[in-house]
């Protein structure tokens, strides 16, 4: 193995003190050898508390060493000296390598030394070893590799790392008697690796990303766990339902502008819901036009903690904006209903406060969307393409889009279910009273369809995000951690994404069925003949007044 020779300056400055340092306590001091010092036997064990070795597997040692060192205190002192060595990862085994070596694992049931494997150190040595040559340093003699017993040994225990790719096998451990838990020496090494990318020290997102507990650890650009198959599906899916929601939501929305009377409250925020969805739409539309790896990704990685261009920022605004916008418009429409039904409120009565119901409808969703810009929350999600935030951070997943979706869905709920009490309640008034109540019932079921068609893809979305929040971390660590892939979670379920952005945009198409009558049809017929002048015969416009009668009339 041969040195790298393009270390920069200040790397190369720092380590030339380390070594320095390490040189004066290391070969200045008069320790005993390895072997000599391993021929004592363990004393009371005692918790592990130099910083550096809390992590290693196992949480108690003894003293004094096999270095002689009295106490934790001695041993930290000396060993923290290799933490450049260890933070550069000249070689992945160099940290346990030192930990067992300075802080020996002690077992209250096993009284004898159980030091490291030869192979632990021989692979210490292989990766570090070069680095220390190129500064005129050698491998301290008290640390010698052939003293130290082979795997596999039946009387020599030892303790394997278990981090190399070419030696994979079980740590070796002491038998334990039955009636006592044993203590497992067994480490579960990190690294970034397959399909995570390591950061270099040149790129913005050195120390700043972290994926798996890995630092310096980020997801590519295209995410990994995906063939190219499925992000080809992923890519189709997504266009072909934002096409059908972007139609749908603007066919609601132009209804509306040419026949503005027909709508009024409680109907009337259907068509603000609808013309949410249509921007939402239209960002996903935006975020196919612009390019995966313009929006999401930053070179080879995922875009992190950042608006990136200014078509990032649109799409993020047109889809977080909107789409809260439209969950907000969703509860101020089951809020309109409970009022009209459950307390007999006139269409007028509750337009009259319908500036209350913008004012909340859009102010909240803005103080969400600039929290998440000042903050640098945004980032790039690798499957859709799309600028959102919490693809990359599962804090922000929670507290800036799951925990609001929630409580906009509990609150409509609730308003939708008072809603339908009440109007069972007026239906068998009405019944008792030996009138007709076919106009109130077929409201019933219009109002019902369209809440089951809103209630049930809102509630899948927030299970999706559920479902991430939760096992995000556990695909992450599948990988990263050899220890954390055995018998959990690999990857996401790719059905579950493509499942979340259906039901993202099926709202959208689904808004339409409130305004799928004759009336619909009528009103394009007559605006149709306007435009085209069309003023005899059965064609001739004949103005209609649409009166809104109140629920508690019907």
């Amino acid at each position: 193995m041969e040195p790298t020779e393009n270390y920069p300056t200040s790397r190369t400055f720092i380590l030339k003190l380390f070594f320095v340092g390490l040189w004066i306590s290391i070969f200045c001091g008069s320790l005993p050898s390895v072997s000599a010092a391993a021929r004592g036997s363990p004393k009371t064990c005692e918790p592990i508390t130099i910083p550096m070795c809390r992590d290693i597997g196992y949480n108690l040692t003894y003293m004094p060493n096999s270095f002689n060192h009295d106490t934790q205190e001695e041993a930290g002192l000396e060993v923290h000296q290799f933490w450049p060595l260890v933070t550069i990862q000249c070689s992945p085994d160099l940290k346990f390598f030192l930990c067992s070596m300075y802080t020996p694992i002690c077992m209250p049931n096993y009284h004898k030394p159980l030091p490291p494997c030869r192979s632990v150190c021989e692979r210490a040595k292989a990766g570090c070893a070069p680095l220390m040559r190129q500064y005129g340093f050698a491998w301290p003699d008290r640390m010698p590799c052939e003293d130290l017993p082979e795997y596999g040994d039946p009387n020599n225990l030892c303790m394997d790392s278990n981090t190399s790719e070419s030696e994979t096998s079980e740590p070796t451990i002491p038998p334990q008697p039955e009636d006592k838990e044993p203590s497992t020496p067994k480490t579960c090494p990190c690294s970034c690796k397959t399909p995570f990318l390591t950061v270099p020290e040149t790129h913005r997102y050195y120390n700043t990303v972290s994926t798996g507990e890995v630092d310096h650890c980020a997801v590519p650009c295209h995410s990994a766990y995906d063939s190219q198959d499925e992000r080809s599906f992923a890519t189709f899916w997504i266009a072909l339902w934002s096409i059908f929601c972007f139609v749908s939501t603007l066919m609601t929305v132009l209804t509306f502008l040419i026949d503005t009377d027909r709508f009024s409250y409680p109907e009337r925020p259907i068509i603000f819901l609808s013309a949410c969805y249509l921007l939402v739409s239209t960002g996903f539309i935006l975020s196919l036009i612009g390019g995966h790896e313009s929006l999401a990704c930053e070179g080879d990685y995922v875009r992190y903690r950042s608006a990136g261009p200014p078509l990032c920022t649109t799409v993020f605004v047109l889809v977080y904006f909107f789409g809260m916008a439209s969950s907000l418009w969703w509860v101020i429409l089951a809020f309109t209903w409970f009022l009209a039904a459950g307390l007999k409120w006139g269409s007028e009565a509750i337009a009259s406060y319908s500036q209350y119901f913008h004012l909340a409808a859009w102010l909240v969703p803005s103080v969400q969307t600039i929290v998440v810009l000042v903050t640098n929350s945004v980032d790039g999600d690798p499957v859709s393409g799309i600028c959102y935030v919490g693809n990359q951070n599962v804090t922000n997943l929670r507290w800036f889009v799951l925990a609001p979706l929630f409580c906009y869905l509990i609150l409509g709920v609730s308003f939708l279910l008072m809603g339908f009490v009440s109007l069972f309640r007026i239906r068998n008034v009405i019944k008792q009273g030996g009138r007709k109540t076919d106009k109130l019932e077929k409201l019933m079921i219009r109002i019902g369809v369209f809440s089951v068609l809103y209630t049930v893809p809102a509630t899948i979305v927030v299970g999706c995000y559920f479902y991430e929040q939760q096992t995000r971390e556990q695909w992450q660590r599948s990988h990263a951690c050899s220890c954390e892939g055995e018998g959990k979670v690999a990857k996401p379920d790719f059905s579950v994404y493509m499942l979340r952005y259906l039901m993202c945009l099926v709202v959208g198409i689904t808004s339409g069925v409130w305004i799928w009558t004759g009336k619909t049809l009528d009103t394009w017929r007559c605006f149709l003949d306007r435009i085209l002048g069309r003023t005899s015969g059965q064609s001739e416009i004949k103005t209609v007044q649409h009166k809104p009668v109140p629920l508690a009339s019907v």
